[in-house]
C-alpha cells in the first residue's frame, strides 16, 4: 500500500493531461475547420475563372481551344505556379509574425512580397512574349503556336494582380481573416463571366478577351481586399505604410520564397510531365483524354486538402510564433483527421458513381469504361493528396520549406517518373502505368513527409521563431 499511494497523484496528474490534450485536440479542430471551410470556396472560386475563359473559348473552334489549352499549361508552369509558390512564404512569416504579436511585421513582409514579386514577373513577362517562337522551336503546330502565344501576350497583365493577390491571401489568411476573401473571390467571380463573355464574343477579341478578362477579376479582387485592408479596424495593427524596412525583409522573404516555390513547382510540373509522356502512348488520343480527365478530378478535389493545409499553415505557424509548441502539435493532428474524414467520404462517392462518371466528360464508351477502371487509382491519389497537402501546409507553416523541397525533388523525379516511364512504356500498362508511376511518387512524398513531421521537434521549432522574429532566444511554451 505504502508504494501505490504516491502512484495516485501521478495517474490523477495523468488523467488531467490527456483530457487537457483532448481539450486542445477539440479546441484546434474547430479553429482548422472556421478557416479551412472558406478556403475552399476561395480557391475553387480563383481557379473557376480560368476554367471559365477556357469554356467560352471552346465555342470559337479548335484552333482557339487547342492554342488557350497549350498556352494556358506553358502559362502555369513558368509563370503561376512560381508566383504561388512564393507568395506562400508568407505563410511562414506573417504566420509566425502574427503568432507572436509582431502585428507591423506582417505589412513590412507583404509589402516585400509584393515587390520580389512583381520582380520575377518581369522574366516571365519575357518568356511569354517569345511564347510562340518557343513552341514552334520545340516542334508544336505552327498555327497553334501563334494561338497559344497569343493568348499568353494578353495574360501578361494577368500577373500583376496576381502576384498581389496571392501575397494579400497569405496576409489575411495567417490572421484568418478568411470571410473578407470569401467575398471577394465570389464577387469577382460573378464579374467575370459576363465580362469575359462581353469580351471573347461581343467585342471580337476571341482567346485574347477570354485572358483580358481573366485580369480585370483579378484586379477587382484585389481592389476589394485593398480597400478592406485599408478601411475594416480589424486590420489596424498589421496594416502599415511603406518604409525602408521593407527592402531589408525582401531578403528575408527570398530565403523562404525559393525553398517554397521549388516545394510546390516540382509537384506541379509533375503532373504535366505525366500528361505529355501520356502523348507518346498508342492510342495517344485515348490516353491523353482518359488521363487529363483524371487529373481534372484529383485537382478539383485537392483544392479541399489544400485549404485544409493552408488552414493547419496559418494554425501551426501562429502557435509557434506564440511559443505554444503543443497548439502546433495538436493543431497537425486536427487537420490530418479532417482531411482525411473528407477524402473517405470523397472517396466512397467516387467508387459508388464509377460506372457512370465517364459520362460527365464524354459519350464514348471506351473513354467511360477506361475511367471506371482508373476511379480506383484515382481514389489513392485523393487519398495520398489528403496527407501530403496537410503536411506541405505544416512544412509553410513551420518554416522548413527546404525540407519539403527536397521530398518532393526525390518523390517525383527519382521515384513517380521514372516509375511512370517503366510501367507506361517498359511494361507496357500504358496510361495505368504513367498514373500508377504518379501514385508511387505520392506515396513516397507523403511518407517522407509524415517522418519529417513525426521527427520534428516543437519545441526547438517554437524557440526558432521566436529567435528569428524578436532576434533572441525565447524559451518555447513560456508565453502560453
Amino acid at each position: 500500500m505504502e508504494n501505490a499511494l504516491p502512484l495516485l497523484p501521478r495517474e490523477e496528474h495523468s488523467e488531467k493531461e490527456v483530457a487537457l490534450k483532448w481539450e486542445l485536440f477539440v479546441e484546434e479542430l474547430k479553429k482548422v475547420s472556421y478557416i479551412a471551410l472558406p478556403m475552399v470556396v476561395v480557391t475553387v472560386s480563383q481557379h473557376l475563372s480560368r476554367v471559365a475563359s477556357m469554356m467560352m473559348v471552346g465555342h470559337l473552334g479548335e484552333l482557339s481551344l487547342s492554342g488557350t489549352a497549350v498556352a494556358t499549361s506553358l502559362t502555369n508552369v513558368t509563370g503561376f505556379s512560381l508566383l504561388f509558390g512564393m507568395a506562400s512564404a508568407l505563410e511562414t512569416l506573417c504566420g509566425q509574425a502574427y503568432g507572436a504579436e509582431q502585428y507591423q511585421k506582417l505589412g513590412t513582409y507583404t509589402y516585400s512580397a509584393i515587390l520580389s514579386l512583381l520582380f520575377v514577373c518581369l522574366p516571365i513577362s519575357l518568356l511569354w512574349i517569345f511564347m510562340d517562337k518557343l513552341l514552334v522551336f520545340i516542334g508544336q503546330d505552327p498555327l497553334i503556336s501563334v494561338e497559344a502565344g497569343r493568348y499568353a501576350i494578353w495574360l501578361i497583365p494577368t500577373l500583376v494582380p496576381y502576384a498581389i493577390l496571392q501575397s494579400l491571401i497569405r496576409y489575411l489568411q495567417t490572421q484568418s481573416l478568411i470571410l473578407p476573401m470569401l467575398y471577394s473571390s465570389i464577387a469577382a467571380l460573378v464579374f467575370h463571366v459576363p465580362v469575359c463573355w462581353a469580351l471573347v464574343f461581343k467585342t471580337k477579341l476571341g482567346n485574347a478577351g477570354a485572358a483580358l478578362a481573366i485580369g480585370l477579376s483579378y484586379w477587382l479582387n484585389v481592389i476589394l481586399l485593398v480597400l478592406y485592408v485599408k478601411y475594416t479596424s480589424t486590420c489596424k495593427k498589421t496594416c502599415v505604410t511603406f518604409s525602408n524596412a521593407v527592402f531589408p525583409s525582401m531578403r528575408e522573404f527570398f530565403s523562404f520564397a525559393v525553398p517554397s516555390a521549388i516545394m510546390v513547382c516540382l509537384e506541379w510540373w509533375s503532373c504535366e510531365i505525366i500528361v505529355l509522356l501520356s502523348g507518346l502512348l498508342p492510342n495517344p488520343q485515348l490516353e491523353t483524354s482518359v488521363l487529363s480527365i483524371c487529373l481534372l478530378v484529383a485537382s478539383l478535389h485537392y483544392f479541399i486538402p489544400y485549404s485544409v493545409g493552408a488552414a493547419a499553415s496559418t494554425r501551426v505557424s501562429n502557435e509557434l510564433g506564440a511559443g505554444c509548441s503543443e497548439a502546433a502539435r495538436a493543431a497537425v493532428w486536427a487537420a490530418i483527421v479532417l482531411s482525411i474524414t473528407e477524402v473517405i467520404v470523397a472517396s466512397t462517392i467516387l467508387l459508388c458513381f464509377r460506372h457512370v462518371l465517364g459520362y460527365a466528360f464524354s459519350d464514348v464508351k471506351e473513354v467511360v469504361d477506361y475511367l471506371d477502371e482508373m476511379t480506383p487509382l484515382v481514389c489513392l491519389l485523393l487519398s495520398m493528396d489528403c496527407i501530403q497537402a496537410v503536411l506541405s501546409g505544416v512544412a509553410r507553416g513551420s518554416g522548413w520549406q527546404h525540407l519539403g523541397a527536397y521530398v518532393n525533388l526525390g518523390a517525383f523525379y527519382l521515384v513517380g517518373i521514372p516509375m511512370a516511364a517503366l510501367l507506361g512504356f517498359v511494361l507496357h500498362l500504358r496510361g495505368k502505368g504513367l498514373w500508377l508511376g504518379l501514385n508511387m511518387g505520392s506515396i513516397v512524398q507523403s511518407a517522407l513527409l509524415a517522418l519529417v513531421t513525426s521527427l520534428t521537434n516543437w519545441k526547438k521549432q517554437a524557440s526558432m521563431a521566436q529567435q528569428r522574429i524578436f532576434e533572441k532566444r525565447i524559451t518555447a511554451d513560456e508565453t502560453c
